[in-house]
């Protein structure tokens, strides 16, 4: 499984969303050039954000967006399944001709389903607040500088 840029994106404007204030509305522009985002590309991210929950809008001339949820309470599955749809390895059924039906199912039993069900369990207890933390606690005292 590979994350696609748009997802990379979405996880990296969200959790320069989630570190600002939330009383007060970002704009996608500030958001895509802090991280060197295509402003055009982040608004189809966000559109996608906005129809499954994840942010609200504020229109007008001081409008932009916020969570719509607390970090904790956003999920990287459903930032996933937001932009990529379902991130499951699907189960192709391929059997040989001469292949026993065993087999594949042996196969999509012990390999498939189990890499399905460690994806849930990963994706669906990792949030934006956890990733937000690790890169604070990791990456933030790195970008100070001393005169």
């Amino acid at each position: 499984m590979k994350f696609c840029k748009k997802t990379r994106y979405g996880l990296t404007a969200l959790m320069d969303l989630a570190a600002q204030p939330s009383d007060t509305p970002i704009s996608l522009k500030s958001i895509a050039e802090r991280n060197d985002i295509s402003l055009q590309f982040l608004e189809h991210i966000f559109a996608s954000f906005r129809r499954t929950g994840i942010v609200k809008s504020v229109k007008g001339s001081q409008g932009g967006y916020h969570l719509a949820k607390t970090a904790d309470e956003i999920t990287v599955a459903s930032v996933v399944e937001a932009l990529e749809g379902n991130y499951h390895l699907e189960d192709e059924d391929v059997v040989a001709e001469n292949s026993y039906k065993g087999i594949s199912d042996t196969i999509q039993k012990l390999v498939v389903d189990t890499v399905n069900q460690e994806l849930d369990q990963i994706l669906s207890n990792l949030t934006l607040e956890q990733m937000s933390g690790y890169y604070a606690d990791h990456y933030e005292k790195q970008e100070m500088y001393y005169i």
